[in-house]
């Protein structure tokens, strides 16, 4: 590709405005670089370590098109339509019911623009998680790993995108025991159901490392995991899919997103979505 700037011209600026318009940028796409352009890719240059000059050399392309890639790489790992209709018939649901939970139980997309599962750290159940692996936690609290590894939940230490898998990293790596790996993945949620780690095993993942490889598949794995999780997981004398199946939504948002489902108005959401699609 050649080097191109500000009022350069021809079909490199064209696929450079192609490039920037599915990035999400707000450019005229034309054979001409203007301000609209060189405003975004200043904007790109900065949030990419790139030296923002508005320059488009082989540093900047090359970061521009990993960005396309993984961006093509990211939509297809998106749930369709026929995944919905298949898990409603495979479990024995509406549409419209697993429609309603897809919706206010999923946190949105299950993906970040990396292609890597959107995750959430919990560092609380990293202490706990060590402590079943019969490591005595509080002996690894220190002032650099006081964000990864604490006795009761807070949400002070949430970094929320990749954040959060610098915080995974940083307490898997605080020792080269395989334990340390195991509990720190263990003590995240996992993908657009938020599905903890720790679930693995009572889901029938042969191992963590089996269950956080299928999440970084697609949502379809994430769906499925969810399905397995409202089978086998019983709360106030019933299963959770049976508490769907009743159209109970305030017993399985209970039972699904505990005791503060009252403060979030998960039940009610969940209701209305249901009318909604049905």
């Amino acid at each position: 590709m050649k080097t191109i700037r500000y009022r350069s011209r021809g079909e490199d600026v064209h696929y450079l405005e192609e490039i920037l318009t599915k990035l999400g940028y707000t450019v005229y796409v034309s054979n001409y670089f203007g301000r609209d352009t060189d405003a975004a890719v200043k904007d790109f240059q900065a949030k990419n370590d790139l030296v923002v000059d508005g320059i488009v050399g082989l540093k900047s392309w090359s970061k521009l098109i990993e960005a396309e890639r993984n961006l093509i790489a990211f939509n297809d790992k998106f749930l369709a339509e026929q995944d919905i209709k298949d898990f409603a018939i495979t479990h024995g649901l509406e549409v419209a019911m697993v429609k309603a939970v897809n919706e206010i139980e999923s946190r949105g997309k299950g993906f970040l623009l990396s292609g890597r599962p959107i995750i959430l750290f919990e560092g609380h159940i990293f202490w706990r998680e060590l402590e079943k692996r019969g490591i005595k936690a509080s002996q690894y609290v220190t002032q650099h790993t006081k964000d990864v590894l604490y006795k009761k939940w807070t949400k002070v230490h949430y970094r929320g995108g990749t954040g959060e898998y610098d915080r995974l990293e940083k307490a898997a790596g605080i020792s080269d025991l395989t334990a340390f790996h195991d509990a720190a993945h263990a003590s995240a949620s996992w993908g657009s159901f938020q599905i903890m780690g720790f679930h693995y095993k009572h889901l029938g993942y042969s191992s963590i490392d089996h269950f956080v490889s299928a999440m970084y598949e697609h949502e379809r794995e994430h769906l499925k995991a969810f399905g397995k999780f409202i089978e086998k997981t019983s709360f106030r004398g019933k299963k959770l899919i049976d508490w769907i199946k009743e159209k109970n939504w305030a017993r399985f948002a209970e039972g699904y997103n505990g005791p503060g489902y009252k403060r979030n108005k998960y039940d009610t959401k969940l209701k209305n979505a249901y009318i909604r699609y049905s």
